[in-house]
């Protein structure tokens, strides 16, 4: 039909077509958009909507249990709402008011809250969030999550508690708030302990509402881990180790208890120590958190005699009757003069390491030559790691052989120009503990799939390091420090064991002020009974000062009281027994006084012509010389531990009280057992652990 000229239409039906005209391309318009979308694009459209609508979640894996040796749970993960904040999204203004309203619900101080938000925000490694409670109640999160606030949300997470607190902390170490290992054996087995997530997809409406879900992946828990430590050698290491410090004036300390047969750490204690429950606030730094045993190298001193004399007895002529010319207390060596501060003449070899002279190590360390002395010292474990499941070991300072100074052969005998760490000293006293071989310390005993059977860990074999008559003379000539009236251990003693073992104090470099100063690493390694020896401990006591601060006077205690303890739990037998006879049968006598006796030899002030760069020695632990003492720990009046076992808390009190025993208890009821057991001599100080159950 064809259509009127325009001319002829009236104003009205000129208005009504061009409406006309104008609906129909908009029809058209409408329907090549519905054909594009329907059509052209719907594939990639009907994707979208589906992305809009389904929302994919991570499962978070439970993470594997740790325990001790005995079954003890070291660490766990349970089910726990956790608030986020995000500061970076509460306006400046508001900051104080936020603060408040969530320190009403969480019961926590306003204050310091205002001021977490400010250190979280400035925080580049956390993104600006930060977790202000990880253990929500249910009407906790209920209150939060019914404030619908943007800054603020509410997780379900798996939360991470250590039951132990401080006790064992650099062992097992902790997680960060995301849940990933960030210290110890969390983090050195961290892939092992979290398994894998799991996923989650669920269906929302407009309103990301989810109205449907379904798991697509199951997660998988992580592997339990049983460790080789004790956890109540773990207590008594930090008691004792607190004790030393204190009592010192020192800086702090570090312990590690070990079989030298198995190389299985049965205590690694640093203190200061921290507790792995409690987060770091953003920019903080807890100088207890650093595993000083593992990753903090200092000098020696008098302790790596061991390694010198054991090389002359491999290496040379010389047995422990040899004698050994001190040169009356003085040497010429170079531009420097080296002393005793007791003048010997002639010295036995084994009268040496006894009295600690420094000069007689030099001399002995000349007859063993450098390349020997660098081979056995490598042997025996130090300028490498030991491969401990532990993160950020050091390997200590061995300067290679080509970068040993004409004076070196002066220093390095008496344990100078190198640096040790704790870990590394007991490894060289087992060496001596177990026949000769050089053992791998290890904390890992098994891993454990979940619903899967125990799986032992697999550890390196043993190395042979020195022939087995050396070992027995080593042995023999460690037993004399302890036992010889003019030893720099004499005064050291375990009732009912034989002891045999090595003080060392050596003196702290300033590299500031580029002087030796008077502020001492204080150590002593020891094993018992020395004949078959079982244990090896190590105890180092760092910045101590005065004649209290030498290596038996300051670590001493702390290593018989970790000694005692650690026989006693492994069920050692006592091989001189005789002792506890006539300990008995003198009881009530007054006790030694103690003290550093007025004859007892020390190692003398060497000034070293090429010490240790700050860099070599980053934990400023550069020595000049080294002062040997040993002070008595043990007494003819110790106390024997009561039998409290079946015994209700008030009879053991009252039993307690009475004795003047120090008790620590750990629960309710009945006792069921006690550390140490009943009729355990007690060193001064000891506590004794109760557990109570109904």
């Amino acid at each position: 039909m064809d259509l009127p000229p325009l001319s002829t239409l009236s104003k009205t039906q000129e208005r009504a077509l061009l409406a006309g005209l104008i609906l129909l391309g908009w029809a058209f318009v409408v329907l090549a958009r519905l054909f594009t979308l329907q059509v052209l694009e719907h594939d990639s459209l009907s994707k979208m909507a589906h992305r809009q609508q389904e929302h994919l979640e991570v499962i978070d894996a439970p993470r594997g249990s740790i325990f001790d040796r005995n079954g003890a749970i070291l660490a766990i993960s349970s089910n726990s709402h956790i608030a986020v904040v995000n500061p970076k999204r509460i306006p400046k203004e508001k900051e104080e008011l936020a603060a408040a309203m969530l320190a009403g619900i969480l019961q926590q101080d306003a204050t310091q809250l205002q001021a977490n938000f400010e250190k979280a925000a400035g925080s580049r490694t956390r993104g600006g969030y930060l977790v202000v409670n990880d253990h929500l109640t249910d009407e906790q999160a209920a209150s939060l999550e019914g404030m619908h606030l943007d800054w603020l949300e509410i997780r379900q997470l798996s939360v991470r508690t250590y039951p132990n607190n401080d006790v064992a902390a650099h062992v097992v170490g902790n997680v960060d708030w995301q849940g990933i290992g960030v210290a110890g054996v969390e983090r050195k087995l961290d892939k092992d302990l979290a398994g894998t997530a799991g996923l989650r997809r669920t269906e929302r409406d407009g309103k990301e509402v989810s109205y449907e879900s379904e798991i697509v992946k199951s997660p998988v828990m992580g592997k339990s881990v049983g460790l080789t430590i004790d956890r109540e050698l773990q207590f008594i290491a930090k008691e004792a180790l607190k004790q030393a410090v204190k009592e010192n004036g020192a800086d702090h300390g570090s312990a590690v208890a070990m079989n030298p047969r198995t190389g299985e750490i049965l205590a690694l204690e640093n203190y200061p120590t921290f507790d792995p429950n409690e987060r770091l606030l953003a920019g903080e730094k807890d100088l207890g958190r650093k595993n000083l045993a593992v990753g903090t190298p200092y000098e020696p001193g008098s302790v790596f005699k061991v390694v010198t004399l054991a090389a002359a007895l491999e290496t040379t002529h010389l047995g422990p009757d040899s004698p050994i010319d001190c040169g009356n207390g003085a040497m010429h060596m170079y531009n420097r003069v080296i002393h005793d501060t007791h003048p010997h003449g002639v010295l036995s070899l084994q009268d040496v390491l006894a009295f600690s002279s420094n000069i007689g190590a030099i001399k002995i360390g000349m007859e063993v030559g450098n390349e020997n002395l660098y081979s056995y010292i490598r042997r025996f474990g130090f300028g490498q790691r030991t491969g401990i499941e532990l993160p950020g070991e050091a390997p200590g300072i061995l300067r290679a052989l080509k970068h040993w100074q004409p004076t070196s052969i002066g220093s390095v005998p008496m344990g100078h120009e190198i640096g040790v760490t704790t870990l590394q000293l007991a490894q060289m006293g087992s060496v001596i503990a177990n026949g000769g071989y050089l053992v791998s310390p290890h904390l890992v005993a098994w891993e454990q799939e979940p619903n899967g059977p125990r799986v032992a860990r697999q550890h390196a074999q043993p190395v042979a390091v020195l022939r087995p008559e050396t070992v027995m003379k080593m042995r023999m000539m460690m037993r004399r420090v302890v036992t010889e009236p003019h030893g720099t251990g004499h005064r050291l003693h375990l009732i009912g064991y034989s002891l045999a073992g090595k003080t060392g104090t050596a003196q702290i470099y300033d590299y500031d002020h580029k002087v030796y100063t008077h502020r001492y690493n204080a150590s002593f390694l020891g094993f018992a009974p020395a004949n078959n020896p079982a244990i090896v401990i190590v105890v180092t006591v760092s910045g101590t000062t005065g004649a209290a601060g030498f290596g038996g006077t300051a670590a001493g205690p702390a290593f018989v009281r970790l000694m005692s303890s650690a026989l006693n739990r492994l069920g050692i037998v006592r091989d001189v027994p005789e002792e506890i006879d006539e300990l008995i049968a003198h009881k009530g006598l007054k006790p030694k006084p103690e003290g550093p006796d007025e004859d007892s030899d020390s190692d003398t002030v060497a000034e070293l012509t090429t010490p240790l760069t700050a860099e070599e020695m980053s934990s400023a632990s550069d020595t000049g010389s080294l002062q040997d003492e040993v002070v008595a720990v043990t007494n003819s009046s110790a106390p024997m531990a009561p039998n409290f076992v079946g015994k209700t808390v008030r009879d053991v009190i009252q039993e307690a009280t009475a004795t003047g025993i120090e008790v620590d208890m750990l629960g309710d009821g009945l006792a069921r057992a006690q550390n140490p057991p009943a009729g355990t001599l007690l060193n001064p100080g000891e506590h004794i652990r109760v557990r109570f159950q109904r």
